[in-house]
């Protein structure tokens, strides 16, 4: 999208000279006169600027002097773009002391900065000049006070607006303020010492020092100092090429391009840009383009946490996300289904089966395997017993049970055995010896 182009019609300017269709950048600066519009506001914005107005109400300032005083900081104000980001201001009241009347990070509006304005009222004694830039310095050109950073490179300015002489020594304040970056403006107004003006200015002194014989025509001088600080908005004008965004830079431009687009090296258009490419964007897993920018999301068993950028694993065994008849194992953001004991898998890896537990080698008894619901018990061929182990098997040993009473004749029997077996040992001597 081109920036705003302005066209201006065949016109004959004030001064007799021609003005042709045509973008703003053609025009000669005195078709302006033709079209005020084209120098308002909108074309010229002064620089942001953190800026301090000094003024001197000692004695020799009279109340409806003062007064003049005050309406030229409200018509200065008038001239700025005062704002939080652009332009901030402000006021000092000194004579024999010094009063911070508002620092730089009270007021952001002109509306509430002139009405503060208003209600200063003058010290009415002695004129501390450097007292006052000084004290504007240590207290009102700090971060606290609202100054903004170094980084900023925002241009610190001062202007003094007195009457008098100063009574103490402003002359090594001064240069401690311009060595500092403290650009120094200086107004005198009717008695005014012009030396101590030209001390207390920054160079060059003929851009830097005014003078006005009353206070009376003190406001003529806002003129001046709104060219001073006028940086002319080549944007606003439309008085560049730039294809999308135009960057006003201190009564020039630079062109930009609108998020999602790169700046050819022309450094005028733009092209869009692989947002997703390495590099240009800081997803963890997939980067989606989205219309000039891009958005993030996550491989299958991942979601997207809170930052929108990175990925967690899900919990793939969770109820809901899982089609395993009996067991769920989580397996680095997937999952895979197994089977409680004495089941096995089948082909569809989801489902499960029981199996035999007698089959040859699913068991460990040594000769009989008896199932048992999921499980099974070990047994032994007949003249075997099951051994504590319950697994292997031994040879049984018979015996038979002799009552007691049993044992008692047997006992008998076998005394009667032993008294026969000696009568007949006796006998079969005898008859040895009878032979013989």
């Amino acid at each position: 999208m081109k920036g705003a182009n302005i066209y201006v019609v065949g016109a004959v300017c004030r001064d007799s000279s021609h003005c042709s269709r045509g973008r703003a950048l053609v025009l000669c600066r005195r078709c302006l006169k033709c079209f005020p519009s084209l120098s308002t506001d909108a074309a010229c914005k002064n620089r942001p600027l953190d800026l301090i107005f000094i003024v001197d109400s000692s004695r020799s300032v009279r109340p409806e002097e003062f007064e003049k005083v005050k309406i030229f900081l409200s018509k200065m104000i008038d001239t700025l773009d005062v704002g939080e980001g652009t332009t901030r201001v402000a006021v000092m009241n000194y004579a024999s002391t010094v009063k911070i009347e508002f620092p730089l990070r009270t007021y952001f509006d002109k509306a509430s900065m002139k009405e503060a304005v208003s209600h200063i009222e003058p010290l009415s004694a002695g004129t501390m000049t450097g007292l006052a830039i000084q004290t504007a310095m240590d207290e009102v050109f700090t971060e606290e006070m609202g100054t903004r950073p170094a980084t900023f490179n925002i241009p610190k300015v001062v202007i003094v607006v007195t009457d008098g002489r100063p009574q103490d020594q402003v002359q090594d304040v001064a240069e401690k303020a311009r060595t500092a970056g403290i650009e120094i403006y200086a107004i005198g107004v009717d008695r005014a010492d012009m030396q101590s003006l030209r001390i207390m200015a920054s160079e060059p002194l003929d851009k830097h020092v005014f003078y006005v014989e009353t206070y009376g025509v003190i406001e003529k001088l806002t003129s001046q100092f709104r060219d001073t600080f006028c940086a002319v908005n080549v944007c606003a004008l439309g008085a560049h090429d730039c294809e999308q965004i135009c960057v006003s830079n201190s009564g020039s431009y630079l062109c930009d391009c609108y998020e999602g687009y790169a700046l050819n090296p022309d450094k005028r258009t733009c092209s869009a840009v692989d947002t997703c490419a390495p590099g240009r964007h800081d997803c963890d897993q997939i980067c989606m383009r989205n219309n000039g920018s891009y958005v993030c999301d996550c491989y299958e068993g991942y979601t997207l946490n809170s930052d929108r950028k990175t990925c967690s694993p899900m919990d793939m065994c969770a109820p809901g996300r899982h089609d395993c008849a009996q067991v769920c194992l989580n397996n680095d953001g997937s999952y895979s289904c197994d089977c409680y004991e004495g089941y096995t898998l089948n082909a569809d890896k989801k489902t499960c089966s029981a199996v035999d537990m007698c089959e040859p080698g699913r068991h460990d008894c040594e000769q009989v395997c008896v199932r048992d619901d999921l499980s099974y018990t070990c047994d032994c061929y007949q003249g075997y017993t099951l051994n504590p182990d319950k697994k292997t098997c031994s040879r049984a040993i018979t015996s038979s049970l002799v009552t007691t009473e049993e044992s008692c004749k047997c006992e008998a029997i076998a005394a009667l055995q032993d008294s026969v077996t000696s009568h007949l040992e006796a006998l079969s001597t005898k008859h040895i010896l009878f032979l013989i």
